[in-house]
């Protein structure tokens, strides 16, 4: 008979299995350089390839993600990791262009169910105890800090040891199923009803009365989520031309520096007002994209590093208070609908302007690209962007 784990251990077991599942998701990142020279992709390509996750995590928040508030959390969350590592087992054994597309794609399908699920488990999980913030801290510090594991652990493994295409899959795709063992003995904290609900698609309900303050949220998480991207899709091949660093562990340091200064950033400031949040993250991540555009231009590695800890503290920041606003501004009942709004709108700022950065880039300088792709952002940030330093109340 399986052993049922308590309440506590079982928070522990989630807390590893979401972060599991996002450093996943950014395990090709410092990779994506080695893939482009053997199958000899463009900067277009290795964007493709890095947005179609973000296909893959919007369909599964509209499609998936809200199915365990009625299925139960044990399904799906044992049902993502299993997908993930099924994912990474398309990586090693099609790598190919076909493959990794359809590799990113599920392994965003799985994201997009380990996300939504974990994080409503944990709050349930931890229940009444003190201190009452631990269960956000701890999806906090799983989801970014996660996203910035991968990156390091691939790329180190990736410069010592051999089959760099292959291994970091193996090792983080063991992982993951051995969350999914870990999963199983946690405890259910959903009720599943005697006659299941009809099935329906997640709905986005965008509070009517605060409209503005939702499209400033909506513009900024798209504007951290596009910023974040850069980094982890175009990147290391970055180093690579502009700086003339070849190294898949700086590579994987670098993107882990970036994550770890966002996840430290959103935790040390989270008694921090929304407003104040949002208007610090913003200066933040304006200033990170232009010490980016100038890194390259100059190029300077210190300087692009410095632009990487700039914006990612700043992307921290600015997307707890994009969070935050939300909340706040949700109608009474419908506040998993309003975040829903947000996150597709963040993700597709992983899509959308990182192809466009990926097109760019393939008739101009990295920099001249750059400041394309930053304009826009810093147009929405200094426009619909403003709402959110505006005091509670203000429309």
């Amino acid at each position: 008979m399986r052993r049922r784990l308590d309440a506590r251990a079982g928070f522990l077991v989630v807390a590893f299995a979401f972060a599991a599942t996002t450093a996943y998701s950014t395990v090709p990142t410092p990779l994506y350089a080695l893939y482009a020279e053997r199958h000899d992709f463009g900067p277009l390509v290795v964007t493709l390839v890095f947005a179609v996750y973000a296909v893959g995590v919007i369909a599964s928040l509209l499609l998936l993600g809200h199915l365990s508030d009625r299925r139960g959390r044990k399904p799906l969350l044992c049902a993502g990791l299993v997908l993930d590592a099924a994912s990474a087992l398309l990586f090693v054994l099609w790598p190919a262009l076909a493959g990794l597309l359809l590799a990113r794609v599920v392994c965003g399908i799985a994201t997009g169910m380990v996300t939504a699920t974990a994080t409503a488990w944990l709050v349930e999980l931890w229940g009444e105890r003190r201190p009452p913030s631990r269960p956000a801290v701890t999806a906090t510090a799983a989801n970014l800090g996660g996203m910035g594991v991968g990156p390091l652990l691939a790329g180190v493994l990736a410069q010592r040891l051999p089959q760099p295409l292959r291994l970091p899959y193996l090792l983080v795709g063991g992982l993951l199923l051995l969350a999914a063992l870990l999963v199983a003995a946690v405890p259910e904290t959903v009720a599943r009803p005697e006659r299941p609900a009809p099935y329906r698609p997640q709905r986005i309900v965008v509070p009517r009365a605060q409209l503005g303050r939702f499209a400033g949220a909506a513009t900024s998480a798209l504007t951290c989520f596009a910023t974040l991207s850069v980094f982890s899709s175009l990147g290391p091949g970055l180093l690579a031309d502009a700086v003339g660093s070849r190294s898949f562990a700086l590579a994987g340091l670098i993107v882990f520096v970036i994550f770890a200064v966002a996840a430290t950033t959103q935790i040390a400031l989270a008694e921090l007002p929304a407003p104040r949040l949002a208007a610090l993250g913003q200066a933040l991540v304006a200033g990170g994209l232009v010490l980016l555009v100038l890194a390259l231009a100059l190029p300077s590695l210190p300087l692009y590093v410095g632009a990487g800890v700039v914006a990612g503290a700043g992307c921290g920041a600015l997307f707890k208070g994009c969070v935050a606003t939300v909340e706040r501004i949700a109608p009474t009942g419908a506040r998993a609908e309003a975040l829903a709004g947000l996150f597709v709108a963040a993700y597709c700022g992983t899509a959308l302007p990182t192809i466009g950065l990926g097109l760019a880039t393939q008739a101009l300088d990295a920099h001249v690209a750059l400041l394309l792709f930053g304009a826009p952002l810093l147009a929405l940030l200094a426009l619909p962007g403003r709402r959110l330093r505006q005091p509670a109340g203000i429309g």
